[in-house]
């Protein structure tokens, strides 16, 4: 059996609650909302079983990467911060 995941960019936009673009008007278009730390964690959870990461501290960071990509906030600090704070442990992760 064969399950499909989203990309993690397409859960990101999707968990930013943006109305759908018209793809033949709008190129590359800059996504500048704000998501929660809870909408990350959740979206690592759903790409935990195509992530190479060996926890889930891991997928989350990789969700932050994918964040700086599409241009958006999270909890209304840039993504590269938030992942700095967990890398030095002052922001905590669900293991599980």
């Amino acid at each position: 059996m064969v399950t499909v995941v989203p990309s993690a960019a397409a859960l990101v936009i999707k968990a930013l609650k943006e109305p759908e673009r018209d793809r033949k008007k709008t190129k590359n278009i800059k996504h500048n909302g704000n998501i929660s730390l809870d909408d990350v964690i959740e979206i690592a959870r759903i790409m935990r079983v195509r992530s190479m990461a060996k926890d889930l501290t891991g997928t989350v960071l990789e969700i932050l990467g994918t964040c700086v990509s599409v241009g958006c906030t999270v909890d209304g600090k840039d993504p590269k911060d938030l992942q700095t704070e967990i890398s030095e442990g002052e922001v905590d992760v669900p293991s599980a």
